[in-house]
């Protein structure tokens, strides 16, 4: 009797307990339920089409087209006659080894790309066979198209997400495609959309005999979004044409906004080397060319001295310290002495001698003596060099100098401004104004990237504040509301002193340094300036 007791309970416990694990699955894991992991389904994508990318005027700059990959599922691929088959795809049974492995190794359940962007021609021919070759099939892609052939460093570019991502997301499969720079990575998830998902049943013969749940997990595709750049394509490529054979960059910001119109790097290649299948060794050549650096903006990743334009920063932070005003005068006997070495002297070029120069004259002549003696004057007014440098730098940071700017580009350079700590922490002997006087004219141990330096002559043109530079105006359609480019961000120097420098910057191409580069019927306010840079090709040292 007790043990017909003991089977009874033995039995209603070990039926609670298949109950309980029964209600985990289907009642409180239901939800939750991920029916990749069932190898009884299969799962066909459905590719969104990409957003497109506009210009400012309504441009097309990206567009799409239609691309084929050859897909695997290693697992279900069954003996096959592979002479033939790699006969059909032009490819070689050592290139299919290693293709088919490497599939292997992502997933054995899993489908990938086997062979990417099928010609219409292959596509048509190959469409017919495949139907022999168990575990391949076709699937279509949507690939990138650059109609004006130009902004490849705006633009960027997307390629394959490689097994590390894949492995460690759940929004992208090994072999899709993902914004690899500029715009393209940026905004990437604007951009891809949301790819649809159809779930098929299998049988135990692993055919597909339907719909899996009557497509209770199927999702459609979603487009991505179009972006509307703040870029003029007609500008940009007025620019690349410009920079034809040079090095360097162009960035136009209007201060208004904060809208970058164009943003120019030079050498720089046609962004249709980096689709299709000859993509690889595209890219291998760009990305390896160490001379020419294609792949590198110089507009934002380059960072130079600002040679004679930082005199203007110099100037407006001396009229704020009230060290000088718009009568203080020197006299520039051909440059600037500094000590009592004789190295110690900093040459002029600005051909006044006999008479007294103020800011305006300084800045139109680009005088070293003026500034060399106005930035001595501000390190020199607090009580130790250090402080006065601190002061000194916390101006021309408010600049968005020293610092990224926040664009909404994917890279970049900080530059540099130095402060007191810097030096303390670079120097092992007493310091001060004169051991840095070369920051007066833009040198010494200050750096600006191209990007910086447009954005601060926006912030003279706005009379002490700037907005920070952007590249997209409307994300489909609409205006974007991004407070950190629509909020003005304000300089530590007062509006008023902003009139002078402005002046002197007209007079720069009136009858200053820029004189000979006027345009007739254009009224141009800038800051010339030269600073040299190389690099060293087999010992040989080329600008």
């Amino acid at each position: 009797m007790k043990r017909s007791y003991l089977l009874i309970f033995l039995i209603l416990v070990i039926s609670i307990i298949f109950i309980g694990r029964l209600f985990q699955l289907q009642i409180i894991n239901g939800s939750n339920y991920n029916p990749t992991k069932n190898s009884a389904v299969k799962i066909v994508y459905d590719y969104p089409e990409r957003g497109h990318v506009f210009d400012r005027n309504g441009k097309l700059i990206v567009a799409n087209q239609l691309s084929y990959d050859v897909m695997v599922t290693p697992k279900d691929v069954e003996p096959l006659d592979t002479l033939e088959f790699c006969s059909f795809l032009k490819i070689d049974k050592e290139d299919f080894k290693k293709r088919f492995a490497k599939a292997e190794k992502y997933a054995r359940w899993l489908p990938s790309v086997f062979l990417k962007q099928l010609s219409k021609e292959d596509f048509a021919f190959l469409q017919e066979k495949l139907h022999k070759y168990k575990g391949f099939y076709i699937q279509k892609r949507i690939i990138r198209n650059y109609p004006e052939k130009s902004a490849a460093n705006v633009v960027g570019y997307i390629s394959e997400v490689n097994e590390y991502t894949a492995r460690n997301s759940d929004d992208y499969e090994q072999g899709e495609l993902i914004g690899s720079w500029g715009v393209e990575k940026q905004y990437e998830k604007i951009l891809r959309g949301i790819k649809g998902k159809k779930h098929l049943k299998r049988n135990n013969l692993n055919k597909i005999i339907g719909s899996f749940k009557n497509g209770l997990y199927d999702t459609t595709a979603l487009a991505g979004k179009d972006l509307t750049l703040t870029i003029d394509s007609d500008l940009q490529k007025y620019g690349e044409l410009l920079m034809t054979g040079k090095r360097g960059g162009i960035v136009a910001i209007e201060p208004s906004s904060g809208e970058i119109l164009a943003l120019i790097t030079a050498p720089s290649y046609d962004p249709n080397l980096m689709v299709g299948r000859k993509r690889k060794k595209q890219s291998s050549i760009l990305f390896n060319d160490s001379i020419n650096n294609p792949m590198i903006d110089r507009g934002l990743q380059a960072s130079y001295a600002p040679g004679s334009p930082f005199k203007m920063i110099n100037g407006l932070i001396g009229l704020q310290e009230n060290v000088v005003d718009e009568n203080f005068s020197v006299y520039c006997h051909h440059g600037y002495r500094y000590g009592r070495r004789k190295n110690a002297f900093m040459g002029c070029h600005c051909g006044i001698t006999g008479r007294p120069i103020k800011l305006k004259t300084a800045i139109a002549k680009s005088c070293n003596t003026y500034f060399a003696t106005t930035y001595r004057k501000i390190i020199d007014k607090y009580e130790t060099s250090s402080k006065g440098m601190d002061a000194w730098a916390n101006h021309a940071k408010s600049f968005g100098l020293g610092d990224f700017l926040g664009y909404d580009l994917p890279s970049g350079q900080k530059g540099r401004i130095p402060d007191g700590k810097y030096y303390s922490d670079n120097y092992d002997f007493r310091w001060g104004a004169t051991t840095t006087i070369s920051n007066a004219i833009g040198q010494g141990e200050v750096e600006t990237t191209p990007i910086q330096l447009a954005n601060v002559t926006a912030a003279i043109a706005n009379r002490g504040y700037f907005y920070t530079p952007h590249i997209v105006k409307k994300i489909d359609g609409q205006n974007i509301d991004n407070t950190n480019y629509t909020i003005p961000k304000k300089t530590t120097i007062d509006s008023q002193h902003f009139t002078p420098v402005v002046e002197a910057m007209y007079e720069v191409f009136k009858t200053g340094t820029g004189k000979y580069s006027q345009v007739k019927g254009i009224e141009i306010c800038g800051k010339t300036g030269t600073v040299e840079n190389f690099i060293r090709v087999e010992g040989k040292k080329f600008s």
